[in-house]
C-alpha cells in the first residue's frame, strides 16, 4: 500500500513541473513578435499602390486605361491591382469620321441604265465596331418602254437614309473592315408616263395619252454587307452589296411608280454601291489631361497651396 502511495505521489509531482515547464518555454513577447506585421506587408502590393494613389492624379488615356500621375514626381504609373480584364475594344471611343460618296449610279448609267444620279454619307465609327451613318443623295428617272411605247418620267428628287454598321474587324487593322449594316431609306418624289401607246387589234386603232405628274411617298428597308480598304492615307473604296423592301408606298391614281429615288426599280430587291471614302481620325477627342498641371515651381494647381 505505501508503495501504490509512492508512486502516485511522484506521477503527481511529474505533472506539476511539466506543466510549469511548458509555461515557461512560451513567451509573451520576443523579436519575432514584433517586426511581424512589418514583414507581412512589406510586399503588400494592394496597401503600396493604396498609399502611392493617395498622392497621384488619375486620369483616363485612350485605351480606357486609368493612369496616374503621382504629384512630387510627376512619374505616371499604373495601377497592377486595379487591373481586372483586358479592354474588350482596342480602339477609342470616338475612333474616325468618315465621308463617303456612292459613285455606283453614275457608273451604272455608262453602261445603260437610265435611272439614278448618286449619293454622299457621313459615318461616326465608334470603337471601329459600331458605325452610325446618314447618308442623302438626288435620283431622277427616264425610261423608255419596249417598242417605245411609253415613256416613264421622274424628275429630280432627294431621298434620305439612315442606319448602323457593325464591324466584325472591330480589333484588327483599321485600315479594312467587313460590315453588315441596316438602314431605312425615305424619299418624296413624282413620276409622270408620256406618249403611252395603244394598239386596239380588234378596232384597229391605235390611241395616244399621257398619264399626269403623281406625287408619291416611299419608305424602305435595306440590308447589306460590305468591304473596305484603304487605297492611299486617309482614302479609301468601300463595297456594299444590299438587299431591300419596300415598306410602304403611295398608290397611284394611274398606276404604282415604276422607279423610286434611292431605292431602283420597284421590282428589283437585289442592288450594290461603290464609295470612294475620306476618313478622318478622332483619336485625339479621347485624350484627357491630367486634372491638376505642375507649374513651373512644381506646384500642383489646385492640390497644393501655393509658396
Amino acid at each position: 500500500m505505501r508503495t501504490i502511495i509512492a508512486i502516485l505521489a511522484f506521477l503527481a509531482v511529474l505533472s506539476i513541473s511539466g506543466q510549469d515547464r511548458k509555461r515557461r518555454m512560451t513567451p509573451l513577447d520576443n523579436p519575432a513578435t514584433a517586426t511581424q506585421p512589418i514583414n507581412e506587408t512589406a510586399n503588400d502590393t494592394s496597401r503600396i499602390n493604396a498609399k502611392r494613389r493617395a498622392q497621384s492624379i488619375p486620369y483616363t488615356d485612350d485605351r480606357g486605361r486609368t493612369i496616374f500621375v503621382d504629384t512630387v514626381t510627376g512619374q505616371e504609373w499604373t495601377d497592377s491591382t486595379a487591373l481586372k480584364i483586358v479592354p474588350k475594344m482596342e480602339q477609342p471611343l470616338f475612333h474616325a469620321l468618315s465621308a463617303g460618296v456612292n459613285i455606283w449610279d453614275p457608273v451604272m448609267r455608262i453602261f445603260g441604265q437610265d435611272y439614278g444620279i448618286g449619293s454622299a454619307w457621313v459615318e461616326l465609327s465608334l470603337h471601329n465596331r459600331y458605325k452610325p451613318i446618314f447618308e442623302v443623295g438626288l435620283g431622277t428617272a427616264s425610261h423608255e418602254g419596249p417598242n417605245n411605247n411609253y415613256l416613264y418620267r421622274s424628275p429630280l428628287s432627294v431621298f434620305f437614309k439612315i442606319g448602323a454598321n457593325y464591324n466584325f474587324l472591330f480589333n484588327s487593322n483599321p485600315d479594312y473592315s467587313l460590315y453588315a449594316g441596316v438602314r431605312y431609306g425615305f424619299s418624296p418624289f413624282s413620276y409622270a408616263v408620256d406618249n403611252v401607246v395603244l394598239d386596239s387589234p380588234y378596232w384597229e386603232e391605235t390611241s395616244r395619252f399621257d398619264i399626269p405628274s403623281q406625287h408619291a411617298t416611299a419608305g424602305w428597308f435595306e440590308i447589306c454587307l460590305g468591304l473596305r480598304v484603304k487605297i492611299w492615307g486617309p482614302i479609301s473604296a468601300g463595297w456594299e452589296f444590299k438587299y431591300h423592301s419596300l415598306a410602304h408606298c403611295t398608290k397611284g391614281t394611274y398606276g404604282d411608280a415604276w422607279y423610286i429615288p434611292g431605292y431602283g426599280t420597284r421590282g428589283s430587291s437585289i442592288t450594290g454601291s461603290f464609295s470612294v471614302v475620306y476618313t478622318l481620325s478622332l483619336s485625339h477627342l479621347n485624350k484627357k489631361a491630367a486634372a491638376a498641371v505642375i507649374d513651373s515651381d512644381n506646384q500642383v494647381e489646385g492640390l497644393l497651396p501655393p509658396p
